[in-house]
């Protein structure tokens, strides 16, 4: 077991909750908003300004035609697999052999492809990095194993999760249209929650394949933990804080959660008022990529999605049968409300109120420097 142990030492292998569940899981996520998340940004701004260098075929691949921005997507799998792979700390070896790895593994894994992604390539990383640098034969030996040991990985349990995750997703959203005040508040806290804790609540909500109204609550849950801290802080972080938590990421809270739990209150009672309204009240349905139900306003990349579900509705979003429509003022009015002005306010609101009590006093909020 000394001998085991020490081996997994030294090759850097370790197993745990956070170097899966959080560092591997969050980087994961990067891969994700790197690929399929920019080049779906990249297609609607070109397919809706009208830019030809955008919306021109690039190359053409098995009769299929690909922009720029269908490029990057295409590439997704490889780019979470990578992304994982960095946050193992793989060596140079094993991290470009993985590229092979996610791309076969996304395309076996369908619509839960992220999900398999994950899991295989923490498997591939792993078995890659045992094996690096045990022969003189490095060059060879370690690609090899490591793209077969993925592939094969993928082959054989990529497909199931992948059923599984899409089932459990479709489970979620179909919940949420026969019960969308429960299902609201629930999806909404849940989600809100996620994107605050240092895993990724747009890894979460691509695996699970969130559109609909179930994807118009996590939307609700996420904008109210980054509008909202960025709002009830800012008293201590003035417009630093502002626009690092309203545009970049509440998870900046973290350390100042864990030495007062109660500081998230605010967050969190707003979320669960603004779920249901976006889905009883507004209707407000995501039906871009299911990675934006998981975005919030990082990078308005949650306002984008709604947007881009409106006039173009993701494949994910068409096999539930959403369709193209033209947006009304109500449904611009609901989107800015959820997004930006309710969760500024209410969570303000709530927060005067633990202030006032004392379960949030002076410095609580202020961001680590």
């Amino acid at each position: 077991m000394e001998q085991v142990k020490g081996f997994l030492k030294r090759k850097n292998i370790v197993i745990s909750a956070k170097r899966y569940g959080i560092d591997a899981l969050g980087a994961m996520a990067q891969g994700l908003f790197c690929s399929l998340l920019i080049g779906t940004i990249l297609n609607t701004i070109g397919t809706q300004f009208h830019i030809g260098f955008l919306t021109a075929q690039v190359i053409t691949i098995n009769g299929v035609g690909y922009t720029i921005g269908g490029l990057a997507s295409f590439m997704s799998g490889s780019a979470m697999a990578v992304a994982i792979g960095y946050a193992l700390q793989a060596p140079p070896m094993v991290l470009f052999s993985l590229v092979t790895v996610g791309y076969a593994c996304n395309a076996l894994g369908g619509a839960g492809g992220p999900l398999a992604v994950l899991f295989v390539a923490i498997i591939a990383a792993e078995v890659g990095k045992a094996i690096s640098k045990e022969t003189k034969v490095d060059i060879l030996v370690t690609p090899i194993v490591t793209i077969l040991v993925g592939v094969g990985a993928a082959w054989i349990i990529a497909p199931p999760i992948g059923g599984a995750a899409s089932a459990f997703g479709q489970l979620i959203m179909r919940t949420t249209e026969l019960q969308p005040f429960f299902m609201g508040v629930l999806v909404s806290v849940l989600v809100g929650i996620a994107l605050t804790l240092p895993i990724s609540s747009a890894a979460i909500c691509s695996v699970l394949g969130l559109t609909g109204l179930a994807g118009g609550a996590a939307v609700a849950g996420c904008c109210a933990n980054m509008v909202g801290f960025a709002v009830l802080s800012f008293r201590e972080n003035r417009w630093g804080g502002l626009v690092s938590q309203g545009i970049g990421t509440s998870m900046l809270q973290m350390p100042n959660i864990v030495k007062n739990p109660r500081i998230w209150l605010p967050a969190i009672l707003t979320s669960a008022v603004t779920g249901p309204l976006a889905t009883c009240f507004f209707k407000l349905e995501m039906n871009g990529d299911p990675i934006n139900s998981g975005m919030g306003t990082c990078g308005l990349c949650g306002q984008l999605g709604v947007w881009t579900g409106w006039v173009n509705p993701s494949d994910a979003a068409l096999a539930n049968g959403a369709a193209a429509m033209a947006p009304t003022a109500f449904d611009w009015v609901g989107l800015i409300l959820i997004s930006f002005v309710l969760p500024a306010v209410l969570t303000w609101a709530f927060g005067l109120f633990f202030r006032k009590i004392g379960w949030i006093k002076p410095g609580d909020l202020t961001l680590p420097q």
